[in-house]
């Protein structure tokens, strides 16, 4: 119960949104609009924009880009931010009795920099030990995807995949870690191609060294086929 009451409190989408470190910043009236009101006002934003910076928008190829960028945001790059897309996803229980750590490596990762919007890109690499059920492995893509797919950044990103699955799972012993190229980084300020950023978040008993290594030692195995 306890547990449970833990998980509870780190539900990153209540109804209230309360802002602490791990969840997103989001106000209260976030979805008294619809998405057909706030595409709406996100073109006529973008086009006061772009005419700003002095482009024609009765160009042929620009003609349509406040509409599409009303789109993408709120249909594509930021409908994680709405709780009706959360994915469904429903445990099993463990009847094959697997005691060892689960490992879904490799997720590629597309998410957009809350500092700058812009593009997060790279990869994630999950674990879980079964407490007596378990998940589909597509739907761990589906939660990496889901709370990408919003304004972030990495160190919350990380925090949430572990919390929900550990929401899910019911168990602590959870752990994430991604590695993941900021453009905001990469092709503005310093400008450096090479770099990119891990984090990790380690539940439970992967917070033992010997646990946290073999998790850290199946990401390293080579996965071409």
């Amino acid at each position: 119960m306890k547990l449970e009451n833990q998980l509870n409190d780190l539900d990153l989408l209540g109804g209230d949104h309360i802002g602490t470190s791990a969840q997103t910043p989001l106000r209260a009236d976030a979805f008294d609009k619809s998405n057909e009101e706030k595409m709406s006002i996100i073109e006529t934003d973008v086009r006061h924009i772009l005419e700003t910076l002095g482009m024609d928008l009765n160009d042929d190829s620009l003609q349509g880009t406040p509409k599409r960028v009303a789109k993408m945001f709120v249909q594509e790059i930021f409908s994680g931010l709405h709780p009706d897309q959360k994915p469904k996803a429903s445990t099993f229980d463990n009847k094959y009795k697997y005691g060892e750590m689960l490992v879904e490596k490799n997720i590629t990762l597309y998410s957009t920099c809350e500092h700058h919007l812009l593009p997060i890109v790279g990869k994630a690499h999950i674990a879980y030990i079964s407490n007596g059920t378990v998940v589909g492995l597509s739907k761990m893509n589906r939660i990496v995807d889901y709370f990408a797919k919003r304004p972030q950044v990495q160190e919350r990103l990380t925090m949430q995949i572990v919390a929900e699955l550990q929401l899910i799972l019911n168990t602590p012993d959870v752990a994430c870690v991604i590695d993941a190229k900021h453009l905001c980084v990469n092709s503005r300020g310093i400008r450096d191609i090479d770099s990119s950023t891990v984090t990790s978040e380690f539940g439970g008993r992967f917070k033992e060294k010997d646990t946290r290594q073999e998790f850290l030692d199946y990401i390293k195995l080579p996965t071409s086929f």
